[in-house]
């Protein structure tokens, strides 16, 4: 979790961006962004070349080369280490404004120029470096120079909380979803590096950075095998959006990982223009809640499955049809989905539980997205088979996520994050649950007898205790001597004040 003093740090940048007129947060976040992605670079190079210093080599391949680079849009030659953040930072204020704008900001956007069709190349091409002077942009390199960028757990944190900030400013809210349960769903799905791995609305990309930094992490070693790494950074990871900067925030993040050339595009999702199909064998998203689309514009292969307009049905239409036979999917959706009345909502239960195979309903309670949305929420799991296979679902009713449920958000001891990982990966030993405990099975059979209502509640038992009140003449007795009691306190102070 995010510390106070990293906050106020943030709060400072902010501010500083705020001073100088910048005042657009998705402007600032992607600034900031930028000035994040110049430091990492170069941490990471100091970092290559200490170990190579300690074994009496070279770095291989190294990201800032010995003499001068030649700047393509000022077609000057610039030493190398002047593009470096352990250099530039000490410069004078003015200095390091210019050379930040002209030569280290030109050589960010064509760091990848080799390969021009890499989504990074794409996305930069139009960068604007947008820090309007020398006073403001000092202020904010001082900020960043005091983050810890190698910590990765950190760096999330700080995305997570700026990502917080624009929230609350009322702007790009819907790209937030809490990096904790992000890391959930990709440790309940485990993905592999046999995995194609999609985000129809990826936002910031996080389902895809937590997916591959689950990857890098649990198959270290087979990711030295050529065909696999190769794998893992082109053809891997795949996001789609229709916001320019998160599109280029999304692709500095993941090749910052490692993943140099995502399928990272602009595009509609629902729209004519996504034909994907049978294509991926992982969905991890949050797709956008409570919008509703002209039928016009919406694939109508969608519409087969969702005869609706509200986006969050017409999504999950999305990743059964763009799905493998045999592709799993986890998805964040509201609660009116499990168990709303409409024709389209019903269709796309039916389509889950007949068609596919619909394996878990992991109910999460309304603060988890606090103090940016209320909604309540759930996680669907479910595989394509196009044959069906649902036997019975599991349900899982999350109480706590290891924060307060209020505004604040608070940690606390209480998390159920981790229960929920452990017994969905031994869903055999779920069998005998009682439906007054937090996870238990319920049959297909009884899904369909309540109109494949999926919501938690249809089929949770409620302990009750039995209360047992007194006969009513005890209680009447009791009246009644309160009553006597009364009666002579009065007499008594009569007797004795009046006159």
């Amino acid at each position: 979790m995010i510390t106070g003093e990293i906050k106020n740090q943030i709060d400072k940048i902010w501010d500083a961006f705020w001073a100088g007129g910048l005042t657009n947060p998705m402007e600032i976040l992607e600034q900031m962004t930028f000035l994040f992605f110049m430091k990492m670079i170069d941490d990471s190079e100091l970092k290559r070349e200490a170990a190579a210093n300690a074994f009496g080599g070279k770095v291989k391949n190294p990201t800032f080369k010995e003499g001068d680079w030649q700047n393509p849009d000022t077609d000057k030659l610039v030493p190398y280490k002047n593009l470096r953040w352990s250099v530039f930072h000490d410069f004078a204020a003015d200095a390091m404004f210019k050379t930040i704008r002209d030569d280290v900001f030109s050589f960010l956007k064509n760091m990848d120029q080799e390969n021009k069709n890499s989504a990074y190349s794409r996305y930069m091409k139009n960068a604007a470096f947008k820090i309007p002077n020398s006073h403001v942009l000092m202020k904010v390199v001082d900020g960043v120079h005091n983050l810890d960028m190698n910590n990765r757990d950190t760096m999330g944190d700080v995305y997570e909380y700026i990502l917080g900030k624009m929230a609350a400013s009322g702007t790009n809210g819907q790209f937030r979803t809490p990096r904790h349960i992000i890391r959930m769903m990709v440790e309940l799905m485990q993905p592999t590096l046999d995995d194609t791995i999609c985000d129809p609305a990826m936002g910031s990309a996080g389902f895809i950075v937590e997916a591959a930094k689950y990857i890098a992490d649990k198959h270290k070693d087979e990711l030295h095998a050529n065909d696999n790494s190769q794998h893992y950074r082109t053809t891997m990871f795949n996001g789609f959006d229709t916001d320019q900067t998160m599109l280029r925030i999304g692709a500095m993040n993941l090749m910052l990982h490692g993943v140099d050339e995502p399928t990272i595009e602009y595009r509609d999702s629902l729209s004519t223009d996504n034909t994907d199909e049978n294509r991926y064998s992982l969905i991890l998203a949050n797709p956008p809640f409570a919008g509703t689309l002209d039928n016009e514009i919406v694939n109508k292969t969608l519409l087969t499955i969702a005869p609706t307009k509200k986006t969050e049905l017409l999504f999950v239409s999305l990743f059964v049809r763009s799905l493998k036979i045999g592709g799993r999917c986890a998805s964040i959706v509201p609660d009116g989905v499990l168990f709303g009345n409409s024709k389209g909502h019903k269709s796309v239960r039916k389509e889950l539980v007949e068609n596919q195979r619909l394996q878990a309903v992991i109910s999460m309670p309304s603060g988890v997205f606090k103090p940016y949305a209320g909604v309540s929420t759930a996680i669907l799991i479910f595989t394509k088979t196009n044959a069906g296979g649902t036997d019975k679902v599991w349900f899982y009713d999350m109480k706590a996520d290891g924060f307060s449920l209020d505004d604040k958000r608070s940690v606390i001891k209480d998390n159920d994050i981790p229960d929920i990982v452990s017994r969905f990966h031994n869903l055999s030993a779920e069998a005998d649950r009682k439906r007054t405990e937090q996870s238990f099975f319920v049959s297909v059979d009884e899904i369909r007898e309540n109109d494949y209502d999926l919501s938690i509640n249809k089929y949770k038992e409620v302990v009750r205790e039995k209360v047992v009140y007194e006969e009513p003449s005890v209680i009447l007795g009791r009246i009644e001597a309160l009553e006597s009691e009364i009666a002579d306190a009065i007499a008594e102070y009569k007797s004795k004040f009046v006159k």
